[in-house]
């Protein structure tokens, strides 16, 4: 169950990133009353009108049908709108329960419809379920504001807020009424009606141009896929790869050729691989190309209008611009801080980018003499495969060394659970029973320390045409006493799926990847609050911080131990190559941490920037690269993560926010060091992290919750240490200054 607010965070799902669940600006123009005029009969007959009599109220994915969701969305808005006025309309005078908790409980069938709808619109999306969300985010929008704008209701909630102090509620309910006050000031509820009338302009057109962006990218990648002749050019890729480029080619009726499918990223895994350089330069070029070819594709026109109205947006709202006003409520506090931080990191990691292109450069100009040919100048098609080479030559180990030791299942069942297991006290296990959305997913429950049901977990790990790129972690259920919920929650990955009877052997990066989306479902699990707006409501900058943290049981030597074992004999992984892993894990972080920045800054860039700032559509790419150039990363090798067409972040919950990944690496690498200090993989420290970090949810602000845990305010250097960038920043750029962690206001 979500807050009246919570509807705009699934709406994001679908133009979001790797995280649990976005959210997004949109919202709508004048309420439209025609989503109540649905025939009485329809809006009775849906599988949403209650809970689902399955375990927890897991989802009964093989009773839904598409024809469903619009008869549910319709009766679900017109019954919650039913459900708002009541509680305006109310002649008593406002209570903490008759208003607030009235609030809470509202809106059920919207939710249960919403939360499936949007969750299958990424993992799983069709041309119908497309169509659904493109004739519906304009609605969801007006339903939004029909409730934020609602004068009466706002003034019932402001009446509490300001007697707050008197009300004789406990900690958690006085922070629930803070909250409903402020997010509906952010919303426009206090602004005049001529304003209020132009947000909800703004908010439809919003989430329109959202719609379509997401629906974009997915489009652009899989239409700029690399098609291939034939196989001597795929040389360097293993067998099984070039089997599931032939499939790929088949399943296009390319019958006889390849085609290697993109990942919403700049770089693209076969870089690192490919012996052929053309081939490399071919699939970076339609990787940076998408979203900006000119096609029916192109999204530099939407980014401008987005970007230009959420200026506007902010304006109306008082703040200077978007970043302002999305600043405000996370624990950065303000862009001041954000550039600080970004700005003071930016240097040191592009010299040490720069000393990695000196050794790639090297190698080529040594490679290129040996076969009696002209060197060349390393460019950004180049770095991931002369890395692999340089990692090889200075730690005597690629990466294909380890994927024989990391079968996916293996890593998932002995590795991930198995650490939660030893710090957690939880166990596992594989369900068939349940009904499935898709057949390439797995099932689990997952037991608390005393035996009990603690919730179900979807582990959804293959790529697919149908599903959005990234990982991220996302809440069929969410926990709440109030309600009486435990949670359902899925995991969602992009592993390439091998062809038939393969083993699925995973990339180290992979592994990390499948450690840090649980470090989410963790976060689902403990949620141990009251009311539904406080489960794992948290900041932005905040969000990443518990995954990060699980990301460091890969490696740990008992947890590595258990499930690093050779898919074939049985054999443990080599200490010796480990030993190689674990030396080499700060290298090319020059590149990684160069190419995060590039796109973080670039988003503050984006919503830094006044309306009148901001570039028509032809403009778009020349921003983007004068951006680049002022802050110091315009490094050709090293592009950024994502360029601005296919920067799916910033069009949906990380709008000015994909600088928290870095942020919350900060408090990361502080729990690190602690746990370290403090035992490593112990119960004891599990069962402080579950009580002070990941149960209280939005419950307590942000930044209590991790100097409650570590009993001291961040520190920089952990980070700088784990990034490698200690030595560098020393050596060559200004010392780097711990972030600004002003006590926030409130969560999110």
């Amino acid at each position: 169950m979500k807050h009246p607010l919570a509807l705009a965070l699934a709406i994001a799902l679908t133009a979001s990133s790797p995280l649990y669940a976005q959210e997004s600006d949109q919202s709508p123009a004048p309420v439209n009353t025609a989503t109540s005029s649905a025939p009485e009969s329809t809006l009775q007959t849906s599988v949403f009108d209650s809970d689902s009599p399955l375990p927890l109220n897991y989802p009964q994915f093989d009773k839904i049908k598409d024809s469903d969701f619009a008869p549910a969305f319709d009766a679900g808005m017109a019954a919650q709108l039913k459900e708002v006025e009541a509680i305006a309309d109310n002649p008593d005078k406002p209570t903490f329960d008759n208003t607030i908790v009235a609030l809470e409980k509202s809106g059920r069938t919207l939710d249960r419809a919403t939360t499936v709808f949007f969750n299958l619109v990424g993992a799983d999306t069709n041309d119908a379920r497309e169509q659904l969300q493109t004739d519906y985010s304009p609605k969801f929008s007006a339903h939004r504001d029909a409730i934020t704008l609602n004068p009466k209701l706002f003034a019932r909630i402001k009446t509490l807020y300001d007697g707050r102090a008197g009300l004789g509620l406990d900690d958690q309910g006085l922070r629930l009424v803070e909250r409903y006050y402020e997010d509906f000031v952010r919303a426009g509820a206090a602004l005049s009606e001529a304003d209020k009338t132009r947000i909800r302009e703004i908010n439809t057109e919003a989430s329109k141009l959202g719609t379509q962006f997401s629906q974009n990218v997915l489009a652009e990648v899989n239409d700029s896929a690399v098609v291939v002749d034939t196989k001597e050019e795929l040389k360097g890729l293993t067998d099984e790869q070039i089997a599931g480029a032939a499939e790929a080619a088949k399943s296009r009726k390319l019958e006889g050729k390849y085609v290697i499918a993109l990942l919403n990223t700049t770089g693209q895994p076969p870089e690192s691989q490919l012996e052929n350089r053309a081939l490399r330069e071919k699939l970076h070029k339609a990787s940076v190309a998408r979203g900006s070819r000119g096609n029916q594709w192109d999204n530099t026109a939407i980014v401008s209008k987005v970007t230009k109205l959420r200026a506007e947006k902010a304006k109306l709202l008082g703040y200077g611009t978007w970043a302002d006003f999305v600043l405000a409520d996370e624990t950065a506090k303000s862009p001041a801080n954000v550039n600080k931080m970004l700005g003071q990191l930016a240097p040191a990691a592009v010299a040490n980018a720069r000393k990695e292109a000196a050794d790639l450069q090297a190698m080529i100009d040594s490679e290129q003499k040996a076969k009696g040919e002209p060197t060349f100048q390393l460019e950004p098609w180049d770095w991931a495969y002369y890395t692999e080479k340089v990692r090889q030559a200075k730690y005597n180990f690629d990466e294909a060394q380890l994927k024989p030791y990391l079968e996916m299942k293996n890593v998932l069942e002995n590795g991930v659970f198995y650490a939660a297991n030893q710090l957690y006290g939880i166990s596992f296990k594989e369900r068939t029973d349940l009904p499935k959305y898709h057949p390439d997913t797995w099932t689990y429950d997952v037991f608390d320390k005393d035996g009990k049901q603690l919730s179900i977990f979807i582990f959804d790990p293959y790529a697919r045409e149908s599903k959005r790129g990234g990982a991220w972690m996302n809440t069929y259920v969410g926990q709440s006493e109030l309600i009486g919920n435990n949670p359902v929650v899925a995991n969602h990955l992009n592993i390439p799926k091998p062809s038939a009877g393969k083993p699925t052997l995973l990339t180290w990066d992979e592994v990390t990847t499948t450690f840090h989306e649980f470090g989410h479902a963790l976060h689902g699990f403990f949620s141990d609050v009251k009311y539904p707006y406080f489960t794992m409501n948290v900041p932005r900058d905040f969000v990443e911080y518990p995954s990060q943290v699980n990301e460091m049981w890969a490696d740990w030597p008992s947890v590595l131990a258990n499930y690093a074992k050779h898919y074939q004999t049985g054999e443990a992984m080599p200490k010796e190559l480990l030993d190689k892993v674990l030396a080499a894990s700060k290298f090319n972080q020059g590149f990684a941490t160069t190419e995060y920045l590039g796109a973080a800054l670039l988003d503050q860039n984006w919503h830094q920037a006044t309306a009148d700032q901001l570039p028509d559509a032809s403009g778009v790419m020349g921003f983007e690269a004068a951006a680049l150039k002022k802050d110091g990363v315009d490094y050709p090798p090293v592009p950024p993560r994502y360029r601005t067409p296919y920067f799916s972040h910033i069009m949906g919950g990380y709008a000015a926010g994909y600088y928290a990944y870095i942020w919350s690496e900060v408090l990361d690498a502080n729990t690190v060091e602690w746990i370290e200090q403090h035992g490593g993989l112990t119960r004891e420290n599990g069962d402080r992290m579950r009580q002070y970090v990941l149960g209280p949810g939005g419950s307590i602000e942000a930044s209590k919750l991790f100097t409650n845990f570590a009993g001291h305010e961040p520190k920089i250097e952990p980070l700088l240490k784990k990034r490698g960038l200690d030595a560098t920043t020393s050596d060559d750029a200004p010392p780097v200054e711990a972030p600004t962690e002003p006590a926030a206001e409130s969560g999110k």
